[in-house]
């Protein structure tokens, strides 16, 4: 009996230890303005690794119902209106529609009508996430085999072609979602996307990012002519980098693994939060500035808090993690930070 006991001890330390690796990924979330993309070496890295579950930047159904207020909760709110009107589901019905409906789509996987009512209960559910993931792999079915039929009742179902703004259906179709995670998703097998995003802080974000641009804009209009040369040379940089990305943008077919250079975090984060020299002139607003960043890493720690705690709570110990570029330096090195975590980015393995 002392060895059973000293069995479950162990084992429950190792439960509390779960090690926790993650690929990163830092990506667009629009790929249609670059040149048709060769995503061929993400996908075998991506099969290399062996992943057993997949997480995007969306909030989870729970997150959805307790953040009252963020840049993308008006379009999903009009989503759900839009869903309802179309063909209604009563609130406590939708655990067991979805339950059924992923049953029933596992007997019939290549029935269309099937997903396409699966996502219509998860849009409903507020997983987006997963919405989406069953109306893309409807979406796909169509590009490769028109069906006039099927795309009827897909749009009088879902109406796709109104829901066109925040984390839209319009929008799925040329993101990450499309060419990275869904299609590499479905070929290993794996039925539910799970989502990471943090929005707790977004109105705090909002605020701070107002708070500077007012004072950034009084400070420009009190400057010395020194403090003007100064500025003017520190926004040339800024400029430059910039006309770098957009090059790199309209001329690579590898565009992601550019995003995940350290140069293009570099150049992404001079957008948002200038450079740090500037941080030093005279009157510039750098409480603003610092608060700015602060609600940022608050976002982001939150994004690798939840990727390691429902990575946990599934059993998950090896998983890809799709984030906005912007986002990728910033998780990595919360990433390095935390207990129990390996982090690599796309271009850190073979």
């Amino acid at each position: 009996m002392k060895y059973l006991f000293f069995i479950f001890l162990f084992l429950s330390i190792n439960a509390k230890a779960q090690d926790i690796e993650v690929l990163l990924i830092g990506v667009s979330h629009d790929y249609s303005k670059y040149p048709k993309q060769d995503f061929s070496s993400i996908h075998q890295k991506i099969r290399k690794f062996k992943p057993d579950g997949f997480f995007g930047e969306f909030l989870s159904k729970e997150d959805e119902r307790l953040v009252m207020d963020y840049w993308c909760k008006q379009p999903n709110i009009n989503r759900l209106k839009m869903l309802r009107s179309n063909k209604p589901i009563q609130e406590e019905l939708l655990p067991h529609t979805i339950d059924s409906l992923k049953k029933q789509s596992l007997l019939r996987p290549n029935d269309y009508r099937i997903k396409a009512e699966l996502a219509h209960a998860y849009y409903l559910d507020q997983d987006v996430a997963n919405g989406h993931y069953q109306f893309w792999h409807v979406h796909h079915s169509l590009q490769q085999q028109p069906n006039a039929e099927l795309e009827s009742y897909v749009n009088k179902l879902l109406s796709p072609k109104l829901d066109t703004t925040g984390r839209s259906m319009r929008r799925l179709k040329t993101s990450e979602y499309a060419y990275i995670a869904f299609p590499m998703m479905r070929e290993l097998g794996m039925k539910e996307l799970l989502a990471m995003d943090n929005q707790e802080y977004d109105l705090n974000w909002q605020a701070s990012w107002e708070a500077f641009d007012t004072k950034f804009a009084l400070f420009r209009k009190g400057l010395s002519d020194s403090l003007k040369n100064q500025l003017k040379s520190a926004l040339t940089t800024i400029q430059n980098g910039y006309a770098k990305y957009d090059q790199i943008e309209m001329s690579s077919n590898t565009v992601t693994e550019w995003l995940n250079t350290d140069e293009a975090s570099q150049i992404s984060a001079s957008g948002d939060f200038y450079l740090p020299v500037m941080y030093h002139m005279k009157g510039f607003p750098r409480e603003e500035m610092l608060s700015k960043i602060h609600w940022w890493i608050m976002r982001n720690e939150g994004m690798c808090n939840n990727v390691v705690n429902r990575a946990k709570k599934i059993g998950a110990q090896r998983v890809v993690v799709l984030a906005g570029a912007n986002h990728r330096k910033y998780m990595q090195d919360i990433f390095k930070t935390m207990p129990n975590v390996k982090v690599s980015n796309i271009n850190e393995v073979n």
